[in-house]
């Protein structure tokens, strides 16, 4: 357990990104040979590329202080290319959150931050980043629990794809997998939250104790490239975009000490070549989570591909890297 604990993460995660700063090779979208690697909803995906969320809608009933609460959100997120395998990143979002007998809104917390492509390899369909963020203490409103500490946050993302395979195991080649570790390190014991009274409806400030937690998750897709002529089993000759990916996310909140909150998230993704949009239902795993469902949809917007003019190569370098195809 402690091997993958958020401060061990911390720890490997800076490694990885101070070692990956000089290393240039090829970034656009989420791809490695034939794969392209969906962007995910409830968690990163491995891409590091300049790509624009507007929205990530959600609309989810969960336990919370003062009993369970059902919360609308308007996240956003932006990242920009530094050079080509190493993006800066900001992301919040705005939440309207309902108790039985009270409502508050506001702005989250907004976190900044730098991810890294680590390890490519575009014949095995293999994609591993590592990111670091500070999540901005007090950025948010206290009424969502957007008032909390700064918190540093540590993550490994990675993607590996089936289109490999041999002939023996070719109904399995349109899957792929893709996951994430992301720790969450406050920099404080406890943060003040308002609530509403359950009784009265007037709300009041409580100090809640904040732990180290671990946020996980992975992804099952299936791409429907591979059930196309575009799909030759070599290098491609295109991207692979313009496709159905049918998906499904299991993401999980671990805090130390407390039980894991679980969801199963399955749904859709069509992609195209400047934007993906994204739909999927919220199905709690344990009562940790609630009884409740939700929904849940994103329209991502590949900036290089939409602005080139503005966002057609990286900030720092005019120098491209080694072709996306190359095997």
């Amino acid at each position: 357990m402690a091997a993958l604990s958020p401060r061990t993460l911390t720890r490997l995660t800076a490694i990885a990104v101070v070692l990956s700063a000089g290393v240039e090779f090829a970034a656009a979208h989420g791809i490695a040979g034939n794969r392209f690697f969906a962007g995910t909803l409830t968690f990163d995906d491995p891409a590091v590329a300049d790509e624009l969320i507007v929205p990530n809608f959600s609309s989810f009933e969960h336990p919370a202080e003062s009993g369970n609460v059902v919360d609308n959100r308007f996240d956003w997120a932006f990242s920009r290319l530094l050079t080509p395998t190493l993006a800066v990143g900001i992301d919040g979002g705005w939440v309207h959150r309902s108790w039985p007998n009270a409502q508050r809104s506001g702005f989250d917390t907004t976190n900044v931050g730098l991810k890294a492509e680590i390890f490519r390899n575009n014949q095995h369909e293999t994609l591993v980043s590592a990111g670091i963020a500070w999540g901005i203490g007090r950025s948010g409103a206290q009424g969502i629990g957007g008032s909390e500490p700064d918190t540093v946050q540590p993550g490994l993302f990675f993607g590996r794809g089936f289109g490999d395979l041999p002939d023996a195991f070719a109904l399995l080649r349109p899957f792929a997998i893709t996951g994430a570790l992301v720790g969450e390190l406050p920099t404080t014991h406890a943060s003040e939250i308002a609530a509403p009274d359950p009784t009265t409806g007037r709300f009041q400030t409580t100090l809640v104790p904040k732990v180290d937690t671990l946020h996980w998750g992975f992804s099952i897709q299936y791409s429907t490239y591979y059930l196309t002529s575009r799909f030759t089993g070599g290098p491609p000759k295109e991207e692979p975009l313009n496709q159905l990916l049918p998906l499904v996310e299991f993401s999980f909140d671990s805090p130390y000490g407390q039980n894991t909150k679980a969801t199963m998230n399955p749904g859709f993704a069509y992609v195209a070549v400047t934007w993906q949009a994204s739909v999927e239902a919220i199905l709690p795993l344990n009562r940790a989570t609630g009884t409740g469902t939700g929904v849940r949809a994103q329209l991502l917007l590949f900036t290089d591909d939409l602005l080139p003019s503005l966002f057609g190569k990286p900030l720092l370098t005019d120098r491209p890297g080694p072709s996306l195809t190359a095997w």
